[in-house]
């Protein structure tokens, strides 16, 4: 199946328009067999696919290193994992099956020289590539994108869980509040307001465990890098001093938010644009 995608639209959402004489551009996207899924989580229990892939770029080094220093033992070896690894590509995407050179293994097993064994290696790193071309990148969309769309938040303070872009408009509403309040000189406004944007943001943070396995890319942004500024705010507010407030207030926004927009929307915008054009007739 071939999706096209207007080209405006698609890169308004990475860099904004093109120029005027360019706007009917169109890109297409070759979207992978449906069979692709289930070797991605959260459908496998690891990535299976992607595995597989970084063991065949691994492979083929190792048959490449080793032709280069004459081990043919070791050469035939990463050979035969070589092969039993590219085979499985048709077995796990059967619709793929057809699309393997597998008459190239016995030559390269035949191969007198490594300059032989390297131009059909290079035959063999072609046909990856040009898999690669076709569904590399609605692969990356489709399967290792996060879906916000279905991604909940529960709130420490009803248990009940909430639709992520509710989620993200309660932050905005509160960080917009803090920076009124204080502009007016509402002290305990502000204060009020902090105080529900840091239960917020540690409800926010359990959520990153829907994708992340581990707590490094949570910390990285709702760790250190938002709480020394809202640290700051809060001194802030306590001292009355609306410049300082407004300052750290600020550094907070490009530490946490826009950090984390810049890494999750782009994709996350797109993959909702593949799948409505997936569902349209």
């Amino acid at each position: 199946m071939r999706l096209f995608l207007a080209l405006p639209v698609f890169l308004l959402l990475l860099c904004g328009p093109l120029p005027a004489d360019e706007d009917e551009r169109e890109v297409a996207l070759e979207l992978p067999p449906a069979s692709l899924g289930q070797w991605y989580r959260p459908v496998a229990k690891r990535d299976a696919w992607l595995h597989t892939m970084f063991a065949l770029r691994r492979e083929m080094q190792a048959v490449t290193e080793y032709a280069a220093l004459g081990d043919r033992q070791r050469l035939m070896q990463w050979l035969d994992r070589l092969e039993k690894d590219y085979r499985s590509i048709g077995e796990m995407v059967p619709e793929w099956k057809d699309e393997l050179e597998l008459e190239l293994f016995p030559k390269m097993r035949a191969a007198k020289s490594p300059e032989e064994l390297g131009r059909l290696q290079r035959k063999l790193a072609m046909s990856c590539q040009g898999c690669h071309r076709e569904y590399k990148l609605a692969a990356v969309l489709r399967y290792r994108t996060p879906d916000f769309d279905r991604v909940k938040v529960e709130s420490s303070e009803t248990l009940e869980e909430e639709d992520y872009s509710r989620v993200m408009q309660r932050l905005t509403m509160l960080v917009n509040r803090i920076k009124i309040a204080s502009v007016d000189e509402r002290w305990p406004a502000a204060r009020d307001a902090l105080e529900a944007l840091k239960v917020r943001l540690e409800d926010l943070g359990e959520s990153c465990g829907a994708c992340h396995k581990e707590s490094a890319p949570r910390e990285r942004i709702l760790g250190a890098a938002a709480e020394v500024p809202l640290e700051h705010v809060a001194k802030g507010l306590a001292a009355q001093d609306a410049r300082t407030t407004g300052r750290f207030l600020g550094e907070f926004a490009v530490n946490a938010c826009a950090r984390c927009h810049a890494i999750h929307r782009p994709l996350a915008n797109l993959r909702r644009l593949l799948e409505k054009a997936q569902q349209e007739p």
